[in-house]
C-alpha cells in the first residue's frame, strides 16, 4: 500500500519538507479524510524508505500544525482541515506567490498562463476531493473490517 501515491523523493531537497507537503496535498485533495488513521511512525518510515527520525518528525509536525491528531490507542487520525492562520496566509501571499511569479515571468509565462496553470491545479485538488469523498463515504458506509475504524466510529 502506498501512503502518500503521489510523492516521489528530488534529490536536492529537504526530505521533510517533501513529505509534509506531499501529506498536506494528500489531506487538501481528499486523499485523506478527518478520522481516517494516517500512517505509523514505523509504516511511512519503512513505504518512503526514510529514517523513523525523519518520519517522526513529520508526523510530529503535522500534529503541531493541527492537520493530525494523536488518539492514545487508535494512533494517529487525520484532523479537520485547520483554519488558516493570519501569518500562513501572509507567508503565502508574501512568498511563495512572488516566487511563482517570479518563475513564471523568467520562462516568458503570461499573467494569463499562470492563471490558468493555477486555476488547472484547483481544479484538480477539487476533483480528487470529490472522488476522495465518495470513497470514503462507501468505506464507512459499508465498513472496513478494521478495527481501527470501527474505533474511530464509535
Amino acid at each position: 500500500m502506498v501512503l502518500l501515491p503521489r510523492l516521489k523523493l528530488k534529490p536536492g531537497q529537504p526530505i521533510f519538507e517533501q513529505i509534509v507537503f506531499a501529506a498536506i496535498r494528500a489531506f487538501v485533495s481528499g486523499e485523506y479524510q478527518p478520522g481516517q488513521p494516517f500512517p505509523s511512525v514505523r509504516a511511512l518510515a519503512a513505504d518512503l524508505k526514510i529514517n523513523p527520525t525523519t518520519a517522526h518528525k513529520v508526523i510530529q509536525h503535522l500534529i503541531q500544525e493541527r492537520w493530525l491528531e494523536a488518539h492514545p490507542g487508535l494512533g494517529t487520525v487525520v484532523a479537520k482541515p485547520p483554519l488558516a492562520r493570519l501569518r500562513d496566509r501572509k507567508q503565502l501571499l508574501e512568498h511563495e506567490l512572488e516566487q511563482l511569479v517570479v518563475e513564471a515571468k523568467r520562462l516568458g509565462l503570461t499573467m494569463t498562463d499562470l492563471v490558468d496553470g493555477i486555476a488547472v491545479h484547483w481544479s484538480k485538488l477539487d476533483k480528487d476531493q470529490e472522488v476522495a469523498n465518495q470513497a470514503w463515504s462507501k468505506l464507512t458506509t459499508f465498513g472496513s473490517g478494521s478495527a481501527v475504524l470501527k474505533r474511530l466510529k464509535a
